[in-house]
């Protein structure tokens, strides 16, 4: 017998549930952040802080869960101590990642088409962490996954928010025809 533990396969999420579940908590913390009145600098640092508090203390005590992943049936979990929710200190790191390259995109998205190559700069981080998690067929892990040791796996603790979405426009078209 091995003395190694044996692997567990989590079924992988698909790339465009994650990107969903990305944008819904990357705009629920632009609107929180755009409500504070004062220059570009104070609000970057709003959105920093409102994204640490929804992307690493919400997610530390909701089993691994923020709103845009419990919405899609989500968690992210520690890699090395599979299916356990990763300490606060990993999800610090992992969001902290995260949350620079996607700082880096509001800002971006703040100039807008004024600036296009500025635009195109400060919104390449967060693309190229996506490419990454679009290349590994084998893990789906992101660089900031891959950094701080993380996954993201399916869970059955959610909203199910796209399988709903799927239902009522199954009814739709059946009504339809």
């Amino acid at each position: 017998m091995s003395s190694e533990p044996a692997l567990i396969h989590f079924p992988k999420v698909p790339v465009e549930r994650r990107a969903a579940a990305f944008l819904i908590d990357f705009v629920c913390v632009w609107l929180v952040s755009s409500l504070v009145v004062g220059n570009l600098a104070s609000r970057m640092v709003i959105f920093l802080v409102v994204w640490w508090l929804v992307r690493v203390v919400v997610v530390a005590r909701n089993q691994g869960q923020s709103l845009g992943r419990w919405v899609l049936d989500m968690k992210v979990i520690d890699h090395g101590k599979l299916s356990r929710i990763p300490e606060l200190m990993v999800l610090t790191k992992r969001e902290g990642i995260t949350g620079f390259f996607s700082v880096l995109a509001m800002f971006g998205l703040s100039i807008g088409v004024v600036n296009v190559i500025s635009l195109l700069l400060l919104c390449t981080p967060l693309a190229l962490d996506w490419t990454i998690l679009m290349a590994d067929t084998e893990h789906r892990q992101a660089f900031h996954d891959r950094i701080a040791g993380t996954l993201i796996v399916q869970t059955r603790r959610g909203f199910s928010l796209d399988l709903r979405m799927k239902k009522v426009l199954a009814q739709l078209r059946a009504r339809m025809r």
